[in-house]
């Protein structure tokens, strides 16, 4: 065993530390009272720069279309798949796309019979709640 004295947060610790392939059993920290507070030691995030995430893709600006009924993301999420294109002919309750949200899958379907007048997400894109999805007319 070696014993170390560590301090976290302006506490000092006596803490004695089992080699690997040591036989003995672990030994219970023992918390000493406060020392003098030890240099501030640079965070490991100070230490290497962070590598910003790649944004997501935003959905595509379409010229809104008048008429018809609009579909809205009932939810954030992501669009996995796209079931139709414009133009096509949908039933009332066809699945028109699937979005992604809180790790399910969600179908989005159609609330009306009608034509696809225009699809305002791409596959891939992250969408708000609220956010027109597709227009049937």
């Amino acid at each position: 065993m070696k014993k170390f004295n560590i301090t976290v947060n302006g506490k000092s610790y006596e803490v004695d530390v089992e080699e690997i392939g040591g036989s003995s059993a672990p030994s219970p920290v023992r918390k000493q009272a406060p020392s003098q507070p030890a240099a501030p030691m640079a965070s490991p995030a100070a230490a290497k720069p962070a590598t910003p995430a790649p944004a997501p893709t935003p959905a595509p600006s379409a010229a809104p279309v008048t008429g018809g009924e609009v579909i809205n993301a009932p939810m954030p999420g992501t669009i996995l798949d796209i079931k139709v294109n414009v133009g096509d002919q949908v039933a009332n309750g066809a699945v028109l796309l699937i979005l992604e949200a809180m790790k399910m899958e969600n179908e989005i379907m159609a609330p009306v019979a009608g034509k696809v007048l225009s699809i305002n997400v791409s596959k891939g894109a992250s969408v708000n709640s609220g956010d027109v999805l597709v227009v049937i007319g």
